[in-house]
């Protein structure tokens, strides 16, 4: 079994993965040193850290480490006395000794939808490509996306019919943009009926047209939890031009990612106290 290989091919798939390495070995511990899993984000894996108790917990941490998109190193004591430590994780197994594993997230920093390909979206994807995102652009127009930054993953279909696919991966960073206040809405809506798990929903707006989508919301009944809803879209700083407002809105991208989010001013700080939805 070649991981190496496994681990490409699953990459092309579209899959985050976890690689579990031991680098370290005490005692009588079963896991030696240089013995890896690759854990996929579908729960398959391959190979082993020793087995017994260790892997199990071994497999559970890369659970939370695909949840968190961090690597870690995690320092095993292995013993069924009693002991305690501060410095590793004790597990009641018998053979004693320790083991250290390293465990390396696999995958983009997170995935970011980019609903339609006109001129923001398409300044905003090589953006977010170079900051480690992966980008998906969805566009009906075929001509648009041929102009759109190739490495960016380009879907060809209708904003709804993607939506009703239900592929938006959890935590993920969205951003709206497409040619029409009544497609942007669409879009909005079938985000909120599908109650996707997002991290970050950004709509290109007029505070007028917030305004009026919100009082919509409330009379089509869509229940709605606002507070994630960053519209209009961006950071307060300034221009109009496309590249200026991608570059806007990356950098409300890279706040919210970065849990910064309250120490800066979104434009959507910036509507008058009656007609803030997020709060």
């Amino acid at each position: 079994m070649d991981i190496y290989k496994l681990i490409n091919e699953y990459k092309e798939k579209g899959h985050d993965l976890v690689l579990v390495t031991v680098t370290n070995k005490e005692g009588m511990a079963p896991s030696d040193i240089g013995k890896k899993i690759l854990y996929v984000d579908n729960g398959e894996f391959f190979g082993t850290v020793g087995g017994g108790l260790i892997e199990f917990t071994a497999l559970e941490t890369c659970k939370e480490v695909l949840r968190k998109r961090q690597s870690r190193t995690v320092n095993y004591v292995l013993d069924n006395n009693g002991q305690k430590s501060e410095t590793a994780v004790v597990l009641p197994m018998a053979c004693g000794g320790g083991a250290t594993l390293y465990y390396e997230f696999i995958g983009p920093k997170q995935y970011v939808y980019l609903f339609g390909g006109g001129h923001c979206n398409k300044a905003l994807a090589p953006i977010l490509l170079d900051l480690g995102f992966e980008v998906i652009v969805i566009d009906k127009r075929k001509e648009v996306l041929d102009s759109v930054d190739s490495r960016a993953t380009l879907v060809n279909d209708e904003f709804i019919s993607f939506i009703n696919k239900k592929v938006i991966k959890d935590n993920a960073f969205i951003v709206v943009a497409t040619p029409s206040h009544h497609s942007d809405f669409d879009v909005l809506d079938n985000i909120f009926i599908n109650k996707f798990n997002y991290k970050y929903l950004g709509m290109v707006c007029s505070k007028k047209k917030i305004k009026e989508y919100v009082l919509r919301l409330k009379e089509k009944g869509v229940v709605a939890d606002l507070s994630r809803l960053y519209a209009p879209v961006g950071l307060l700083m300034g221009g109009d031009s496309p590249l200026e407002v991608a570059l806007s809105i990356a950098a409300e991208i890279i706040s919210v990612y970065y849990h910064n989010d309250d120490r800066v001013t979104h434009l959507r700080d910036l509507l008058v106290e009656e007609d803030r939805y997020f709060l």
